[in-house]
């Protein structure tokens, strides 16, 4: 899923020449490789009808079986102790997605019609792999966020070996899908998809909150086509003037300074956004992607980012001001970006974008390669040998879990904040 940042500072290949690609280079990831599973949708109807809860995690379980309290402590307050759902147990419909810690679940509670996105994260992955604070860290951050534009996190809990995480269930996929079928986007189109990401953007930030993972494979869509910005596993809350100095992300999609180490802020993800929309514009990404982060800031910092001539001068200006290699210099607020010329008469009302469904994206759905552009391959492989009991039954051990840090920073990248 993704690859390790490089720490070797030592040797530095030679520039690489600007040149334009697109497909599955667009998912190397850099950092975290092991974090909880994002909650795309890839719809996949199996009709699979079984109880979600492993036994150990039901009614009835005997107190010798219990974990420990310190087993339960470690994920609180954030994730508070049930031995059950509300409704006991709930039906898996599908497989959305292959996480690095447990699978991501299509779910309905048995009196509900409503449909839901779960993580299902087995403690002892969590622990054993590191990333404690960075799973409690990505709930704290969305249980604040209420926005049009942004993926909603319904519920969460803790059983006694696993952690479940409920998500709004987005049944449309996500916009990589979408760009991969269309090819590219009209500028008219662009317009309307940046001033929803614009605005989810600019909400995060009010809150100090900086994603630090702005890529198309983590934009939604609703069922009207709207965007819903999710996957908040890299997150962090910033104090007013603080920086960060991870160097985590999507390695396309980085801003020099993420490349670099740090210090970087809000304005990265300003960055991030402008590589999104030269790429939907133009059907390519400004520069191939590659697997080590040194490497890729020479290409960043060698390449002029010019955008085609056949674009408006209103669009690459608003370009070439989110693609500002100064991030003092960059385009990095949201009233900045909604007074350039490329926005003129467009509108940021949220009621007012969302009156009308996102017609040229839905029409997509209809595309015979759909289904199996939105399953990329290997997911699509992973899903049919998946299973169920032997994914969601596995007993937590006092003998399988490291001892814990408290307070340790678990982010697996060649930097730390």
């Amino acid at each position: 899923m993704g690859c390790e940042v490089g720490k070797n500072r030592k040797t530095e290949d030679p520039a690489a020449p600007c040149r334009f690609s697109r497909g599955f280079l667009s998912n190397v990831r850099v950092s975290i490789p092991r974090r909880p599973g994002h909650s795309a949708a890839f719809p996949r109807a199996v009709g699979v009808d079984l109880e979600l809860l492993p036994p150990g995690d039901r009614e009835g379980t005997s107190e010798k079986e219990k974990p420990p309290p310190a087993l339960v402590s470690l994920f609180l307050p954030e994730f508070p102790q049930r031995r059950s759902p509300s409704e006991d147990c709930f039906q898996v419909l599908d497989v959305i997605a292959k996480g690095s810690l447990g699978p991501v679940l299509k779910v309905r509670f048995f009196r509900q019609a409503k449909v839901w996105a779960a993580k299902v994260l087995p403690k002892s992955e969590i622990l054993r792999q590191g990333v404690l604070e960075q799973t409690k860290e990505e709930v704290i951050i969305q249980r604040q966020l209420r926005h049009p534009f942004i993926h909603r996190v319904q519920d969460c809990w803790q059983t006694q070996h696993h952690l479940f995480i409920m998500f709004e269930y987005c049944s449309a996929g996500d916009l990589y899908t979408y760009w991969l079928l269309k090819g590219q986007f009209d500028q008219d189109q662009v317009r309307l998809l940046a001033a929803e990401l614009g605005s989810a953007l600019g909400f995060l930030h009010d809150l100090g909150i900086v994603h630090r993972d702005v890529k198309m494979e983590n934009i939604l869509l609703s069922d009207q086509g709207h965007l819903r910005l999710s996957d908040f596993g890299l997150s962090r809350r910033l104090t007013q003037g603080g920086r960060a100095f991870t160097v985590c992300g999507t390695i396309q999609y980085m801003a020099p300074e993420v490349l670099s180490g740090g210090p970087y802020s809000h304005a990265a993800d300003w960055w991030s956004l402008g590589v999104l929309l030269f790429s939907l514009v133009t059907g390519e990404f400004p520069l191939a992607a590659d697997s080590n982060h040194i490497n890729m800031l020479k290409k960043v910092t060698d390449c002029p980012y010019v955008p085609p001539k056949t674009l408006s001068s209103d669009l690459t200006l608003l370009l070439s001001e989110l693609l500002c290699k100064s991030p003092g210099s960059r385009l990095r607020d949201l009233q900045r970006f909604k007074t350039q010329a490329f926005f003129r008469g467009a509108s940021f009302d949220s009621y007012i974008l969302q009156k009308a469904p996102v017609q040229f994206l839905l029409e997509l759905r209809s595309h015979p390669d759909w289904a199996a552009t939105s399953r990329r391959g290997s997911v699509a492989d992973w899903l049919e040998n998946f299973d169920f009991n032997n994914t969601l039954s596995a007993p937590l051990t006092l003998t399988e879990l490291p001892p814990a840090s408290p307070g340790q920073d678990v982010t697996l990248t060649a930097e730390q904040d």
